[in-house]
């Protein structure tokens, strides 16, 4: 039975992630049941934190921490305007003919050209990352507001094709559940 529980988990891990929901508890003893009934469950959900007093931090939960979501999306951006920026470096120096690094040679003035684009683009990743906002921002402010009152977060992903267990959550009666993604 343990082979076939580690084949599942991996098969979720795989899978990518169906529903994700936070759910508010004003109550550590029901985040604690519910976060009991749902590890329990079969199929297993993908993820399961509980987050709050004497739990897991918020900014310890990446799907919760607006500056990882930044962070990836500048790797993200970075992985295609780096060698953008090159390129176009480069191809920058060649048609204008311009001079400006004479004093490195002919072959190496493109070069310099062709590294200054890629420093650009580099600049541009960070920038371009900052001035996107996820669409769960907004809701990830009104979790973090929740938690600073004193109330207890139970993070539940489900993996992809896997229904949520909205009556289980209801039974538990939560304050709120916030739905984060649906794929």
């Amino acid at each position: 039975m343990s082979s076939e529980n580690a084949a599942q988990t991996e098969f979720l891990r795989q899978g990518g992630v169906g529903t994700s929901v936070v759910v508010v508890f004003n109550d550590r003893k029901r985040l604690k049941q519910c976060q009991e009934c749902l590890a329990e469950r079969q199929p297993p959900l993908a993820e399961l934190v509980a987050i709050g007093a004497q739990e897991s931090s918020l900014d310890d939960v990446p799907r919760l921490n607006p500056a990882v979501a930044r962070r990836n999306r500048q790797r993200s951006m970075a992985r295609w305007l780096l060698p953008f920026g090159f390129m176009a470096g480069l191809t920058f120096t060649y048609i204008t003919d311009l001079e400006t690094f004479a004093f490195a040679g002919a072959w190496s003035q493109h070069l310099i050209g062709a590294l200054l684009g890629l420093v650009s683009g580099w600049m541009g990743s960070f920038a371009a990352a900052a001035s996107v906002s996820s669409e769960d921002d907004d809701r990830i402010r009104g979790l973090r507001n929740r938690l600073e009152e004193g109330s207890w977060l139970l993070l539940a992903e489900t993996a992809s094709g896997v229904d949520m267990p909205w009556l289980l959550l209801q039974q538990h009666r939560p304050l709120a559940v916030v739905r984060l993604a649906d794929r």
